[in-house]
């Protein structure tokens, strides 16, 4: 597939920025061209070393050689490092799996907790109790007012526990009361 093979490079990318030799050298050639013998001499490395080094960069395609009499010249590709961290590791939403869900930890909490669209149990972990009543909120209309027993019998379809459910909605700001009537809170 096209966008796992951009994300191969991409990652061959950060791979070849992940060695300080290598920053070493595309600092230095930010200045001009370089060949790999006057690299090697300023950095006190081995020549065969630093020709590893260069290889590495020219596949990720942060430097471009060319041939000059004996010597191969290698100069930065300007293009490539002019973007920003974030354009190079974001992906475009639709180039994604089908597979690939938005909200793949939001689906394996609802996946774990609901069973036949009954709540099997009130998970422990704030986060996952969260994403729990944004579900069983949805149930209520936005704009219309609930009498406390109308609460519990819309509660008590998802789990037994509904003064718990009650009370977590209200806790979580998703649910409002006032004198034994509720409403849903707007975002």
């Amino acid at each position: 597939m096209n966008h796992e093979k951009n994300l191969a490079q991409r990652a061959a990318l950060f791979k070849a920025l992940g060695h300080p030799a290598r920053l070493l050298m595309l600092n230095l050639m930010r200045e001009h061209s370089r060949h790999g013998e006057e690299l090697a001499a300023i950095l006190s490395l081995n020549p065969a070393t630093v020709s590893h080094h260069l290889a590495k960069l020219a596949e990720a395609g942060l430097v471009t050689p060319r041939k000059e009499q004996y010597y191969q010249v290698y100069s930065l590709r300007g293009d490539l490092l002019k973007k920003t961290l974030m354009e190079m590791v974001q992906m475009p939403q639709e180039t994604l799996s089908t597979g690939v869900e938005q909200d793949a930890f939001r689906a394996k909490v609802l996946h774990t907790f609901f069973k036949h669209g009954r709540l099997t149990q009130i998970p422990s972990q704030r986060k996952k109790v969260q994403i729990i009543l944004e579900t069983i909120a949805a149930e209520f209309e936005p704009g219309r007012k609930y009498e406390e027993r109308e609460v519990n019998h819309i509660l008590l379809d998802f789990n037994e526990d509904f003064a718990s459910l009650r009370r977590y909605l209200i806790e979580f700001n998703l649910l409002a009361r006032d004198k034994g009537i509720y409403w849903c809170v707007e975002k």
